[in-house]
């Protein structure tokens, strides 16, 4: 296939977008899970027979685990200030992409997720919001607020809410690229103690990202982080009072304080992570070239990366990964938080620790080893199913493991539920499109 044809095949998607979403007039909405045989059982669900369990609840609150679906339900929150690639947009142009993350949610889950998309920027209104919305909720997911705000959002929300509470920008990103990176460093033979790595973008997803792979074992002193200014190093001061998340980057890794921006951190790299300004212009090809021999590049901007594929291959990568799902090696949220929210939902976990993303990330590399890996086949797509209940095993059981779990189970157990809950959802949407509920 020649660049042009890979060019129009890579737009194809946005086209089919604008056709399509006004049509459906929205992806997801709410139906019955429980038995409608006729107006008679409405007795049953609403009143009277509803004060029962409201007043079983009233006397135990944990209850409401077992009589209603706050069990299985998550709320995807944003304020629009930093939706994919495209900057401050706003709540309701957020909406199509919360929506989205619903429809992943449920379909690669069996998560029930509600898009909830908050008319504030104030980082206090934003964790009062989540805080009084406990009550519905089994779990919330942070989602597209800008930096360095969420931090500190999900920070406090984390220590202040009895429900998990994450940022999927954050650990979702870090725990699937995490998982390419294993792979990849298997697939080239090099330990990820001893390679050199280059992560392009200081926002939300490489800031945990650094903090993720330096915790599976990468050797802070072989890392540097470029923002939009520099590089990050000990020489930059101001960060420590402007972005204290970034400081805190500056003091672990880069020791040498190299300088020069991206081209100079590149040079002799092993691996390029980058997550910043969408392309394909953000990287050049001449940076690419400055790497090692066997680089592994991961470009994951949206809805473009900074780099078409085709060209950093030209350039002298080895290995090339996206976030888009029709290139090769799509790295991508999604191969994550379905699972890794059905894994904590299923043993009622209080929190999502880094420790269950690395968990995560260890069994995604597993899935796709299992199949066997290659230069395009790293981790597992959206297309194998089983991936997930896999996933929501191991970071339930790492719940476990961590003391986190309100309900602790066995790995059989919680398999067995994980799968029949993905099973069904997914089997419910082919029933609607079979049944012509879908259109």
């Amino acid at each position: 296939m020649n660049k042009e044809d890979l060019l129009k095949k890579a737009n194809q998607p946005a086209r089919d977008a604008m056709r399509l979403h006004p049509f459906y007039r929205g992806k997801i909405e709410m139906v019955p899970k429980c038995r409608i045989s006729s107006t008679d059982d409405f007795a049953i669900w609403y009143t009277p027979g509803v004060a029962a369990p409201c007043t079983a609840i009233n006397k135990n609150p944990e209850l409401v685990y077992s009589y209603t679906n706050k069990w299985n339900s998550v709320a995807v929150i944003t304020d629009g200030s930093r939706v994919l690639g495209l900057g401050d947009i706003g709540p309701e142009a957020a909406l199509p992409t919360m929506e989205g993350k619903a429809l992943l949610f449920k379909y690669l889950g069996g998560v029930d997720a509600y898009p909830i998309c908050l008319d504030t920027k104030d980082p206090e209104e934003i964790i009062r919001t989540v805080k009084i919305l406990q009550p519905s909720f089994g779990g919330i997911n942070l989602e597209d607020i800008a930096q360095p705000k969420c931090f500190t959002i999900l920070d406090r929300l984390r220590s202040e809410c009895r429900i998990p509470v994450w940022h999927d920008d954050q650990q979702g990103t870090a725990a699937v690229t995490l998982a390419g990176m294993i792979n990849a460093l298997e697939i080239v033979k090099k330990k990820i103690e001893e390679v050199k790595i280059v992560l392009v973008g200081a926002g939300a997803a490489n800031l945990c990202i650094a903090r993720i792979i330096m915790a599976y074992g990468a050797d802070p002193a072989r890392i540097i982080v470029c923002d939009s200014k520099d590089t990050l190093h000990r020489g930059r001061k101001e960060l420590a009072r402007t972005h204290p998340q970034k400081w805190e980057i500056c003091l672990k890794t880069n020791p040498a304080a190299v300088t020069g921006g991206i081209g100079e951190a590149v040079r002799n790299a092993d691996v390029l992570i980058a997550l910043s300004r969408p392309g394909p212009d953000t990287i050049a090809p001449e940076w690419i070239s400055r790497m090692e021999a066997n680089a592994i590049c991961f470009f994951c901007a949206n809805p473009t990366p900074e780099i078409w594929p085709w060209d950093a291959k030209e350039a002298g990568a080895r290995i090339v990964a996206t976030g888009r799902s029709d290139f090769p090696n799509q790295v991508n949220n999604s191969l994550g938080f379905p699972g890794i929210f059905r894994g904590a939902l299923d043993v009622r976990a209080s929190a999502i620790t880094d420790e269950m993303c690395i968990a995560a990330s260890r069994e995604l590399a597993a899935c796709a080893r299992d199949r066997g890996i290659s230069e395009d086949h790293l981790i597992p797509t959206m297309d194998e199913w089983e991936v997930y209940p896999r996933v929501a095993v191991a970071v339930g059981m790492k719940a476990i493991e961590q003391g986190l779990a309100a309900t602790p189970i066995s790995r059989e157990e919680l398999f067995q539920t994980a799968e029949s809950i993905i099973k069904r959802s997914r089997e419910e949407a082919r029933t609607l499109m079979r049944e012509g509920f879908i259109s």
